[in-house]
């Protein structure tokens, strides 16, 4: 048994276009969230992460204008990193 063995876990990741998944070996599925997030855009054109999955949903089309939320996933493909 090799040491790499003793800390790692076997994890698979769905970037599905509506929603994201973790399956954990063992353990199954272990995260189910929307594909969605929220960024805030500054002064100087920078963006913060202000939430992903759920919580970015329930802002979709009801954000301020600093704000906005996006899927970033399109048929499949990153469509905005």
């Amino acid at each position: 048994m090799s040491i790499s063995g003793l800390f790692s876990h076997d994890l698979a990741i769905d970037l599905g276009t509506a929603n994201t998944l973790v399956y954990m070996k063992g353990k199954g599925i272990i995260l189910n969230e929307p594909s969605v997030v929220a960024m805030k855009k500054d002064d100087r054109g920078g963006k913060k992460v202000l939430s992903v999955g759920k919580e970015a949903k329930s802002m979709l089309g009801r954000t301020p204008g600093n704000i906005v939320a996006i899927r970033p996933m399109k048929d499949g493909v990153i469509a905005d990193f």
